[in-house]
C-alpha cells in the first residue's frame, strides 16, 4: 500500500511539496519555496518531513519558485535522487533557482544584521549559488506525452498544463497488491487558461483514482484573456496621450512574454503609438530567451506568428536590457516609453527604481497585470494609498493606477468546471492545494456538484492511504 503526505501548499498557496510513501521509498511531487513573512517562512523552508537522503525522487509539474525553490536545500541536505521534469522546465529552473539562491543570501543578511545587534550566532543563507548550480544536475529531461519507469514499477508521465513554458499535469501509476491494476495519481501542478497566447491549452483531466488539485481561483471568474489585448494597448494610448509612461510590473516568467507577445502583434498591426518599448529586468530576458528555445510547447496561433514573422517575442518590437549601466538610463529618459520590469510585486529589483522615478506623476499609468500579496509594495499601490515608501523615502501616489485582471495564467472556476467534468465517478478521493480558505472553499462546492467522492482540504503533515 502506498501513502501520501502533504508537506506544503496545503491550506495555502506557496512550499508546494507532496509526498508519496511506497514500501519504504519516498517521491516528491514539487518542492516549493514558502514565501510570506520571511521569519515564518525561513523556519518551514529549512525543514523537510524526512531526511532528504530517503527521498529517491522529485516529480517537478513547473519551474515557478513556490513549486520549485526548495530543490537546491533539498540537495544540500543531502538528497540524491533524480529531479524529473519537461526539457523547458528545467531550462527555467536553472535561471530560477540562480536568482533565488541569490535573494536567499540578501534574506540571512538581513536576519544577520538584527542577530549581530542582539548578541545572536549568524544563520547561512538556505542555499547557495552553488547549491543551486549542483541541484541542476540531478536533473532528467521528460517529454511531454512520455511514460517513463522511474523504478520500482513507479511510472510518470507529463501532460501540457497551460499554466506556464514547461508546466505540465503529471499522472503517476504505483503498483498495486496482486494481479489488480496500478492505482493512479494524478497531480495538476498549476493548471493554466484555455484562449491565453503561446501556450497550448490545459490537456483534459485523465482518469484517476486519486486526484490532487490546485485551487488558486477556485471561486473567482477571470476577465477573459482575450480582451487583454485591446485593453493593454487602450492604456498605452491614454498615457502616451498625455505625454507620459506606462509602467508595468510583471513576474519574469509567463507574464512577461505574454505582454511582449501581445505587443509585439500590436506594433506589427500598426496599432501602438511609436514610443519605445522597454523590458528592464535580468531574469525577464533570460526567460524570453528560453520561451525563443522552446518552440514545441507553442500553440498553433503562435507557430503560425512564429512561422509568418520570424519572431512573436519582441524582437525588433522591444528593447532588452540586461546590464545595469543601461538600466540606469532609464531614470534619465524622459519621452513616453513602456518599461516592464520585475519583481511581478514590486518587492525588489529593478521596478522599484521605475516606480520611484514615475509614481508621484499624474501623466504617467501604473499598470497592474498580476496579483498582489497582502503587505507588499504592490498591493499598496494597487489599494491608492497616499504616499508609499520606496528605498525608505516616501513618495506621494499620484500616478493613474489600472489594473487588468485577465492575465493570469491560472485556471478559474469556469476553467475548473470544464476540466472536472466527467471525472466525480471515477475518482475515489480529492485533495484541494494550493489555495487560500475563500477559493478552497468555492472548489470543494464546485467538485460536490459534479459528485466527486470524498473532496479532502490537507493540512500540514497530514498522511493518506493510496489503495
Amino acid at each position: 500500500m502506498a501513502n501520501l503526505i502533504f508537506h506544503g501548499a496545503a491550506g495555502e498557496v506557496t512550499g508546494s511539496m507532496h509526498l508519496i510513501e511506497y514500501k519504504g521509498r519516498y517521491i516528491a511531487l514539487d518542492c516549493g519555496l514558502f514565501q510570506g513573512r520571511r521569519a515564518q517562512a525561513n523556519e518551514k523552508n529549512r525543514n523537510f518531513p524526512v531526511h532528504p537522503s530517503k527521498i529517491e525522487a522529485v516529480i517537478l509539474s513547473h519551474a515557478h519558485i513556490d513549486h520549485s525553490g526548495r530543490l537546491p536545500r533539498l540537495v544540500k541536505d543531502g538528497f540524491r535522487g533524480t529531479i524529473y521534469a519537461t526539457p523547458a522546465t528545467h531550462d527555467l529552473a536553472a535561471i530560477l533557482l540562480a536568482d533565488s539562491a541569490h535573494i536567499q543570501t540578501e534574506d540571512a543578511e538581513f536576519f544577520n544584521r538584527k542577530r549581530r545587534k542582539n548578541g545572536e550566532p549568524e544563520i547561512e543563507p538556505l542555499y547557495s549559488d552553488e547549491d543551486a548550480v549542483r541541484t541542476m544536475t540531478h536533473f532528467l529531461s521528460v517529454s511531454y506525452g512520455r511514460t517513463l519507469d522511474i523504478g520500482g514499477g513507479i511510472k510518470i508521465k507529463f501532460s501540457d498544463a497551460g499554466h506556464i513554458l514547461g508546466s505540465a499535469i503529471v499522472e503517476i501509476e504505483i503498483p498495486s497488491e496482486g494481479n489488480e491494476r496500478p492505482i493512479k495519481l494524478l497531480f495538476s501542478g498549476d493548471l493554466g487558461r484555455h484562449q491565453m497566447p503561446i501556450l497550448r491549452d490545459p490537456t483534459p483531466m485523465p482518469q484517476c483514482d486519486y486526484l490532487i488539485t490546485e485551487s488558486t481561483y477556485g471561486a473567482r471568474v477571470h476577465d477573459n484573456p482575450v480582451d487583454m489585448k485591446e485593453k493593454l494597448r487602450d492604456q498605452i494610448q491614454m498615457a502616451v496621450s498625455r505625454s507620459g509612461k506606462v509602467i508595468i510590473p510583471s513576474f519574469s516568467v509567463g507574464r512577461t512574454q505574454t505582454l511582449i507577445y501581445y505587443l509585439h502583434q500590436l506594433m506589427h498591426e500598426g496599432r501602438l503609438p511609436a514610443v519605445p518599448i522597454f523590458v528592464d529586468s535580468p531574469l525577464s530576458v533570460d526567460a524570453t530567451h528560453i520561451f525563443r528555445a522552446h518552440p514545441e510547447c507553442y500553440d498553433t496561433e503562435a507557430r503560425n506568428m512564429l512561422n509568418k514573422m520570424g519572431d512573436i517575442l519582441g524582437d525588433g518590437c522591444c528593447r532588452f536590457i540586461h546590464a545595469t549601466e543601461d538600466s540606469k538610463k532609464l531614470n534619465d529618459f524622459n519621452k513616453p516609453c513602456v518599461i516592464i520590469s520585475a519583481s511581478g510585486m514590486c518587492e525588489a529589483g529593478r521596478i522599484l527604481h521605475h516606480l520611484a522615478n514615475s509614481v508621484s506623476d499624474p501623466k504617467n499609468t501604473i499598470l497592474i497585470v498580476g496579483f498582489q500579496a497582502m503587505h507588499t509594495l504592490g498591493r499598496r499601490i494597487v489599494e491608492r494609498e497616499p504616499e508609499i515608501k520606496i528605498f525608505g523615502r516616501m513618495y506621494p501616489l499620484k500616478a493613474h493606477i489600472k489594473t487588468l485582471n485577465g492575465f493570469s495564467s491560472h485556471a478559474d472556476t469556469v476553467q475548473f468546471r470544464s476540466w472536472f467534468s466527467g471525472n466525480g465517478t471515477t475518482t475515489k478521493q480529492t485533495f484541494i492545494v494550493h489555495g487560500e480558505p475563500e477559493q478552497q472553499a468555492g472548489l470543494v462546492t464546485l467538485l460536490n456538484e459534479l459528485n466527486y467522492k470524498n473532496v479532502t482540504i490537507p493540512k500540514m503533515g497530514d498522511t493518506f492511504p493510496l489503495n
